[in-house]
């Protein structure tokens, strides 16, 4: 599990293909100070298991699946990464809860500069609509980010300077794609009134009545 406060901007070192997947190795070095092969390192949002962990990089394998649904299969050596270790017990959840499981491409759609921060526009494919709500959460590229505008087809985020600064959200062109988790309690809100109703398809948007009747108001 993550935050998406992201701690290290990496850099791509190298992507191997393999039958059905790859391996990436990404230079870093904050990442990496106490990590242990086999642990858990979010690159760009996608929850990776770190190996052949060394001072100033590591190596993750990919699965097929993970380069279809995710941007990692079109990353290559120089790409900028955001890069986060998994949450420890003493943590603080400086962002929400992300699993590090992303949910589907989304597009940069451009950036306007208001005084040292940026309003960035996302757009979003129709099959994670219903997980996105104003003033809720969303992972963008591995980033805890809170929705200040919402629309049928993208949402608007509001970014500080500090994050702006480190990541890589100053480094995305219009139409880049990038990687998006919807926030994991809509999911398994959406799961409960599936069973609850018995008539809800799984991809059905739900009322907030819905909800109220399952939260018992």
């Amino acid at each position: 599990m993550f935050t998406g406060i992201i701690e290290e901007l990496g850099t791509v070192a190298g992507m191997e293909k393999q039958r059905d997947g790859a391996r990436i190795r990404i230079s870093a070095s904050v990442v990496t100070s106490d990590a242990a092969e086999g642990e858990s390192i979010a690159v760009n949002g996608v929850c990776l298991t770190a190996l052949d962990v060394r001072k100033d990089s590591f190596a993750a394998d990919v699965s097929g699946e993970t380069l279809r649904r995710s941007t990692l299969g079109s990353l290559g050596p120089g790409s900028r990464v955001n890069l986060e270790r998994a949450v420890t017990p003493a943590t603080r959840l400086g962002g929400h809860i992300v699993q590090g499981h992303v949910d589907a491409r989304g597009a940069f759609l451009g950036a306007v500069a208001e005084g040292d921060f940026w309003t960035v526009k996302i757009g979003y494919p129709k099959e994670i609509g219903q997980y996105l709500v104003f003033k809720g959460s969303v992972s963008v590229e591995g980033i805890s980010l809170t929705i200040a505008s919402l629309s049928n087809e993208h949402f608007e985020i509001a970014v500080i300077p500090k994050t702006w600064e480190v990541t890589n959200l100053s480094a995305l062109k219009e139409g880049d794609e990038v990687n998006l988790e919807a926030d994991v309690i809509a999911k398994y809100v959406e799961r409960m009134m599936e069973y609850r109703t018995g008539k809800a398809p799984v991809k059905e948007a739900i009322t907030m009545a819905q909800v109220e009747e399952l939260l018992g108001g």
